[in-house]
């Protein structure tokens, strides 16, 4: 009875994903520790060899006793455990997937089907060992969160002097020293000092934030450009970058292992098959006037029937075709729980930066306002073309995002060689970069907050402005000291497929929700162009992890993120979503039950879709493994059947198990 999908047989047994055992330790079995791949391997092969043993002894008698004792020590070398706890289990009547592998094994043995044995026992084993690898990447992913974090800190002195400081002996309200560049150890509150923060770690955005006294930073976040002086608002342990890890691990924790089905199933279908053979052998030499022979045999036939080996099949077959189709289409699935859940799912909550939309600020809109410099050239007017080339000549010169978006966006209509001489560009911390032409009259490319300082913010400008913001967009303005030449719209833009993947999500019959750490104007812009309805903005990690546990009330929840920010809530998720682009990290593709590789929203609505058609198929497998057998039962509860007719019956049922679910791997999802 040789399966020519066993392999798959044990491949699916165990979908559980990395996060569902956070503890690393039973994967809510009892078999103990797992044999190392070096031994895995060797009974791989030797399960091999019993296979092509069973397939000679025909001719050669002697190949059979070495077959079986092949066989046996492939047995030996990988699932002695499981097949002792299977029998343990059996004593103790608590039925589950290791009863109903010694019941596997078992029957393969009865009627000489020892390679079979031998290759779902190894292949189970191997299924379980790749389970607890990828629970310890996850679990590794966590270290290395906190290892990329300073491990000290400058702690100013009674004397004003800085020393390096252990983090966890920082006081509180101690003056940290933060240089350009560097990271930020412990959060706290600018005491001295102007920067650009990037805060994408923590919030996962990807413009800086422009941050000065009296504003919070976080540990974690990077300073780009001035020197800080920090007073520590919170200790090491309770950082929020501290509070993200531990809001994984929990999340993680509180998540218990996927019931499988079959597991499920295996206590009610071992104890009755049991059950029926002892009494057919038992009662049918007195109430059918059978032999006692007849009756052991048809009670020996019925158990062979009642080898689970199609039903043990018919998860994981359906479950790897449908895992090896999706990652064919760029939709990485870490293990078949995911599609048990995905069908269920009633709300999906997106990130915005770098999931939603691309994470990069890209160039939007631009506008001349007047460009006559009355201290420099009060007889000319200066074209729009004129203002973006100063504004390029500016922009090109500065490391700043928003900054680089403009040069970006102007290049393709400026003349290289026309551009204005612009030197000297200092940093304004919080402001922008102030320039300097050829004949020494300055020049700016700042924010909203430098016009209003110097005066020139007039109420059409602050119109502008509102509209702007309105839409997702920040403002830049070129300037003289004198007024406001021109002002350009910078904005993170909407993947182009987002509108289409949330319209197909939504007639799927799923709520979708945007959760963002970007300002709530700018949220609610977006998810207005993205076809959203729900959006908040403004919310840090704890907020996320707040809003999923309350949609989590209400029906299966999904969550869709691409930074470290968004690992708790990715991990709280009933399913989560990480995008799987260069712009990810690693915190939030290891913590996600699924990777898009692509970075294509359009695999949402087709995991949901792809969980549905496995549902279907999966129940198609088990009426056929379950169906089919009723009937052989029959056959042998009325002393019909026969050895032969049984190994027919697994074989032959577990070969519609296999085609059947092999049918899923033509899925292709959507077309790009």
């Amino acid at each position: 009875m040789k399966h020519p999908s066993s392999p798959s047989c044990c491949t699916g047994c165990s979908p559980s994903t990395p996060r569902a055992h956070p503890g690393g330790g039973d994967h809510g079995h009892s078999h103990g520790a797992l044999p190392s791949w070096p031994r895995i391997s060797a009974a791989l092969i030797l399960a091999l060899g019993a296979e092509a043993a069973h397939w000679g002894h025909s001719q050669w008698p002697a190949l059979h006793y070495l077959g079986m004792a092949l066989a046996v020590v492939a047995i030996a070398l990988t699932g002695l455990g499981i097949y002792r706890q299977g029998l343990t289990d059996l004593k103790n009547r608590h039925l589950g997937i290791h009863a109903l592998m010694a019941v596997a094994v078992t029957g393969a043995f009865l009627i000489g089907q020892w390679p079979e044995a031998a290759m779902v026992m190894a292949l189970y084993v191997a299924a379980e060992r790749l389970e607890d690898q990828a629970m310890d990447r996850a679990r590794h992913a966590l270290g290395q969160l906190l290892a990329s974090t300073p491990s000290t800190a400058q702690v100013q002195q009674a004397d004003g002097r800085y020393a390096s400081t252990a983090l966890e002996a920082v006081p509180l309200h101690a003056i940290v020293r933060v240089l350009p560049g560097e990271q930020i150890p412990l959060d706290g509150t600018i005491t001295e000092g102007f920067s650009s923060i990037n805060q994408a770690p923590i919030t996962g955005e990807s413009t800086p934030a422009d941050k000065g006294p009296g504003d919070t930073v976080w540990a974690g976040s990077i300073n780009q450009h001035g020197l800080l002086l920090i007073t520590v608002d919170k200790a090491s342990h309770d950082s929020l970058l501290s509070r993200i890890v531990q809001a994984v691990a929990q999340a993680q924790a509180r998540k218990a292992p996927t019931q499988r089905f079959v597991d499920q199933f295996a206590r009610i279908y071992t104890p009755i098959v049991l059950v029926l053979a002892i009494a057919l052998a038992a009662l049918a030499p007195w109430l059918l006037g059978w032999s006692a022979t007849d009756a052991l045999y048809q009670a020996l036939a019925l158990l062979v029937i009642a080898c689970p080996c199609a039903l043990v099949l018919s998860t994981p077959i359906t479950i790897v075709s449908s895992l090896t189709a999706a990652a064919r289409q760029g939709l990485l699935l870490k293990g078949g729980s995911v599609l048990e859940t995905a069908h269920r799912l009633r709300h999906i909550a997106l990130d915005k930066t770098g999931t939603l939309t691309t994470g990069r600020p890209s160039l939007q809109d631009w506008q001349v306002l007047g460009c006559a410099d009355n201290a420099a050239q009060a007889s000319a007017t200066a074209d729009a073309a004129e203002c973006a080339r100063t504004a390029y000549a500016i922009a090109s010169q500065s490391e700043h995002p928003v900054a680089q978006a403009i040069a970006q966006g102007l290049q393709a209509s400026i003349v290289q060689a026309s551009l204005p001489t612009v030197q000297h560009i200092t940093a304004l911390p919080g402001r922008g970069v102030q320039a300097q032409r050829a004949d020494g009259h300055p020049l700016f490319l700042v924010n909203l907050r430098w016009a209003q300082e110097q005066g020139l913010a007039t109420p059409a400008l602050a119109a502008i402005v509102q509209a702007q913001a309105a839409q997702g967009r920040s403002i830049s303005l070129l300037a003289t000291p004198q007024q406001v030449l021109a002002w350009f719209a910078v904005a993170d833009t909407l993947r182009p497929e987002a509108p289409a993947a949330i319209a197909q999500l939504h007639a799927l019959g799923l709520q979708v929700h945007l959760f963002s750490g970007d300002h709530p104007a700018t949220a609610h812009a977006v998810a207005t162009q993205a076809g959203i309805a729900h959006a908040q903005g403004g919310l840090l990690p704890e907020d996320k992890l707040r809003l999923l546990a309350d949609l989590q009330t209400s029906g299966p929840t999904a969550m869709v993120g691409d930074g470290m920010n968004d690992a708790p809530a990715l991990a709280q998720a009933d399913v989560g979503f990480a995008m799987g682009g260069a712009h990810s990290t690693d915190m939030a593709i290891e913590t996600a039950d699924v990777v898009l590789m692509h970075d294509d929203l359009r695999r949402l609505p087709d995991t949901v879709h792809l969980s549905r058609r496995t549902r279907n198929v999966l129940w198609q497998n088990i009426a056929l493994a379950l169906g089919i057998k009723l009937v052989f039962f029959a056959l042998a509860l009325t002393g019909h059947a026969s050895m032969w007719l049984a190994v027919l019956a697994d074989m032959g049922v577990s070969l519609l198990v296999v085609a059947n679910g092999l049918r899923l791997r033509r899925w292709k999802g959507q077309k790009a």
